[in-house]
């Protein structure tokens, strides 16, 4: 991702990675011809969908509206006769 193209509201974080790693992440962005902004977009998104955190405000308003006790499911019926 190109500066141009980023957003205002991009965050920025400084990250140490040991050589071997930052090695084999260059390797493997010049392998699949991505950028290490994308590989890293997309190991943050699987470490978020690991833990279970919500990577988007749409996915974190669903996640909030399931927790509501309305959202439940009905209690199953009763077994008559029985």
């Amino acid at each position: 991702m190109s500066r141009s193209s980023q957003t205002t509201n991009t965050r920025r974080k400084l990250i140490a990675f040991a050589p071997e790693i930052w090695q084999a992440l260059a390797l493997l962005a010049i392998d699949s011809g991505r950028s290490m902004q994308s590989l890293a977009d997309e190991a943050f998104a699987d470490l978020l969908r690991k833990y279970q955190r919500p990577t988007s405000l749409k996915e974190a308003l669903r996640e909030s509206a399931r927790r509501l006790p309305a959202n439940d499911d009905a209690p199953p019926p009763k077994r008559h006769g029985t």
